[in-house]
């Protein structure tokens, strides 16, 4: 009971810290994109009208698409014994969802904020004599290594200091006289308590899972906030498609740690909706501020790159250390051969696949999108 009421208590505390941080982000940064546009423009073809339309439609296919994506894995442990966590099948699909979660950090927001704080928008001094966006990337992963090892550490040792204070309350008489009890203390558990590595490990996946989050709300407001504030249907409608498969297949990544995590019911709707707002409501700030906001300008390149830098970093240092290499070290993984090729294969074709398919979207190549972005406007 004490071990439940702890991991509730730390719950609640990163969960405000991750609300926070969302209320801030979606405060400041449209503050700090207004005016200067001493760079201008550029010379993007832009339709106003057109373009509202398919932001209406990238926030309703986005949201569903984070949403289905989240809770396949959640929803699916129960009614689908193959997606239940100790499956063969569930380590395969995390494996994919961890490589474009790896792809996203590499390939998509990683080079955006190269491009963002490279800019020639930008002063020579600083911007120009310091690699900044590989700094903040390397201190954000450097900060979420000291956060994750901090957290599990401190929790896991709460929660040793509370078992054991239960297994005294239990084994003293009405008297307050010891009872004599066999605890083995050596391997951390006692008859009847939960086992010390079992704890540490839920303990473990929550951590994991509300970092990932943090870090995922971040690039997904700032994302959200440029499609929003963008009036080019021609950048709109590769980045509303590619966004869309993107969020899914990231939501899938998710859901799995939420699902390892063993949250309460309560908790796993707040962050499965908590993830599938963030990039619609950054859209509905963009469409908001999209008669003042000014891409190019000096602030908006700078928080933009500076929080793109950071979003990497976590995601990076996520994808690596807290999904594949937990995972690919697993026992079960790691006495099972085919699984272990299965899993790699996954990880392979999931970074491989995301690279592909948003490198076809941003070049216009492929004509489906096109297409779906058509049907959703029919209904407008």
């Amino acid at each position: 009971m004490a071990t439940n009421l702890l991991i509730f208590t730390s719950k609640s505390k990163t969960q405000k810290a991750i609300s926070i941080s969302f209320i801030a982000l979606l405060t400041l940064f449209p503050t700090l994109v207004f005016g200067d546009d001493s760079c201008g423009t550029g010379a993007e073809d832009h339709n106003k009208g057109l373009a509202l339309k398919y932001k209406y439609s990238a926030i309703a296919s986005i949201f569903l698409a984070s949403l289905i994506g989240v809770c396949i894995p959640i929803l699916g442990k129960n009614t689908v014994p193959a997606l239940s966590t100790e499956s063969n099948l569930f380590f395969v699909v995390k494996s994919f969802a961890a490589g474009v979660i790896l792809a996203t950090g590499f390939i998509h927001v990683l080079p955006d904020a190269f491009e963002s704080l490279t800019s020639p928008c930008l002063p020579e001094n600083p911007w120009g004599n310091f690699p900044f966006t590989g700094f903040v990337a390397m201190v954000a992963s450097i900060g979420t290594l000291m956060v994750d090892v901090y957290a599990t550490s401190h929790y896991r040792n709460k929660s040793g200091e509370k078992s054991n204070q239960a297994v005294v309350a239990v084994a003293e008489d009405a008297d307050g006289v010891v009872l004599p009890l066999h605890t083995h203390a050596t391997h951390g558990h006692a008859h009847g308590s939960v086992p010390a590595d079992s704890v540490t490990t839920q303990l473990r996946y929550r951590v994991i899972s509300q970092v990932l989050e943090l870090g995922i709300i971040v690039h997904s407001v700032i994302i959200g906030i440029a499609l929003g504030a963008n009036n080019s249907p021609k950048t709109i409608k590769p980045l509303l498609a590619a966004l869309t498969f993107h969020q899914f297949f990231e939501g899938i990544g998710l859901g799995g740690c939420i699902t390892q995590a063993k949250f309460k019911v309560q908790a796993i709707v707040v962050m499965a909706i908590f993830f599938s707002l963030t990039t619609p409501v950054g859209i509905a700030i963009g469409i908001g501020i999209a008669n003042v906001y000014n891409e190019k300008s000096p602030n908006a390149l700078i928080v933009q790159g500076v929080f793109d830098s950071a979003s990497a970093g976590i995601l990076i240092y996520m994808a690596l250390v807290d999904l594949l290499s937990a995972d690919f070290m697993n026992p079960k993984l790691q006495n099972n051969g085919k699984l272990q090729i299965g899993c790699n294969i996954s990880l392979l074709f999931g970074a491989g696949w995301f690279c592909v398919i948003l490198e076809l979207f941003k070049s216009s190549v492929l004509s489906f999108s096109a297409t779906t972005i058509k049907i959703y406007i029919n209904f407008y």
